[in-house]
């Protein structure tokens, strides 16, 4: 810290995220705390999926380039970072880090392991209601495979004041990530809702990365914003009161504005007044944004509320596998014929697998296969579509079977090309909640 201000910065917003702008942030030396957001639902589907293949895996695939790129200024410049990039397997990703930290020579690095968002025994335990059905956990369709809890940043402050240098978590909650810094170096007590409240706002206008940069925001014409194709990583200067400037790097590309800042404060945020979080229920209603300077948003203001009873659950349940076939027509004519297309593959599969699947769709992508009925008509037939059948079977010969489909309609309307297909498990993921008593983290220094 100096000045009083703690400098901490965003280093990845999701699973698989570009890590080029984070290793600008720690080759300027931009931050104390880099933070990485390796997940959110599917991610942890995908991590699951890994570990299920192979007990080894199930950590972020980029863990061992990751610590092989950052450990040195770990090492070197005393950087710390916190990260949930463990997922499905943070003991598997901690020894990763470990070994890549050894074969570096980076003997000052202490690799903090947070553990416990693995409820799987509790879940059956417990048996709660699901929020997507409304039945209880032991209705669900398949086999479940895996259970974790959103953790809060209580563990990973007491990995840092043990002594990590690097702290590698699994399912711990987005904010959770960059409030635990501020915990731990402003001191504060993990009660005093206030204060969490505003370090959570805080965590929430970071954790998305470039959203907040700009990456959000761009809408041409009405909202340009300059050099996306190297957008920097935010940085907050927080203040012992929950305040904070949110900034860049100077050379870095996108902008930081009173605008850009106000858009992530309302991203994936139903209730301003009451966004729960496993740390703190933060209250924005309050919250006041201005600008500084150039790049240079001050926020301040918010409050928090005791923390929920409950811990929200990632549940993700064998359901068979999706098999997905598709195929392009360009040229006069290409929509009808891709309409024909689809009508085709629609009237094969009913004939010949009915029964066998549990969900069917056909698309017109580009066309009608997010929106629907909903796209507007323009008048003007497309001149190149692509169709898209996909199926999802407790069999996989049939799953492979109905994506097969498409390639066969090289031979149906004419001018087909470009055929894909695949066939993957169908992992899917549920949402439930716990009683906060059920779950039980631990710590180690690895």
């Amino acid at each position: 810290m100096s000045n009083g201000e703690l400098r901490v910065g965003c280093g990845s917003a999701y699973g698989e995220d570009d890590l080029d702008p984070a290793y600008e942030l720690a080759a300027a030396g931009a931050v104390d705390y880099l933070c990485f957001d390796g997940l959110a639902e599917r991610t942890m589907a995908l991590a699951q999926a890994r570990r299920l293949d192979d007990p080894a895996r199930g950590y972020d695939v980029r863990m061992d380039a990751f610590a092989a790129r950052f450990l040195p200024f770990v090492e070197r410049d005393g950087l710390r970072i916190v990260t949930n990039m463990g997922a499905a397997n943070p003991r598997g990703g901690a020894a990763c880090v470990r070994k890549v930290a050894d074969r570096l020579g980076c003997t000052e690095v202490r690799v903090g392991l947070v553990e416990g968002d693995d409820v799987l025994d509790a879940l059956k335990q417990c048996n709660p209601v699901v929020w997507e059905t409304g039945q209880p956990v032991d209705q669900l369709p398949g086999e479940i495979v895996s259970a974790n809890a959103y953790i809060g940043a209580a563990p990973i402050v007491e990995a840092l004041e043990r002594g990590a240098n690097i702290v590698i978590a699994g399912r711990a909650a987005d904010p959770s990530l960059f409030l635990a810094p501020m915990i731990k170096e402003f001191g504060w007590r993990q009660d005093d809702w206030p204060l969490l409240g505003r370090g959570t706002m805080i965590a929430h206008v970071l954790e998305c990365g470039s959203h907040v940069t700009g990456g959000n925001f761009a809408d041409p014409p009405y909202r340009v914003v300059p050099g996306l194709d190297r957008l920097g990583m935010p940085i907050a200067h927080v203040r012992p009161d929950g305040s904070a400037v949110i900034t860049k790097l100077a050379d870095a590309g996108g902008v930081v504005t009173t605008d850009t800042v106000k858009c992530q404060l309302v991203y994936e945020v139903h209730d301003p007044r009451r966004y729960l979080t496993p740390d703190v229920v933060g209250d924005f209603d309050s919250v006041r944004v201005h600008g500084e300077g150039p790049d240079q948003v001050r926020v301040s203001g918010g409050t928090g509320h005791r923390r929920p009873d409950e811990l929200k659950v990632l549940v993700g349940v064998r359901e068979g596998f999706v098999g997905e076939g598709e195929v392009s027509f360009a040229g006069a004519g290409a929509h009808s014929r891709a309409q024909l297309c689809r009508e085709v593959l629609r009237a094969r599969v009913q004939r010949r697998y009915a029964g066998a699947y549990d969900e069917v769709r056909f698309d017109l992508i580009g066309v009608d296969s997010v929106l629907a009925g909903a796209s507007p008509d323009s008048g003007v037939p497309a001149a190149e579509v692509r169709v898209r059948v996909a199926a999802r079977s407790r069999d996989p010969e049939v799953a492979e079977a109905i994506a097969r489909e498409a390639e066969w309609q090289f031979f149906g309307p004419s001018g087909a090309g470009g055929v894909r297909r695949r066939v993957k498990e169908a992992l899917s993921v549920f949402s439930t909640t716990l009683p906060r008593s059920m779950v039980e983290t631990g710590v180690e220094i690895v």
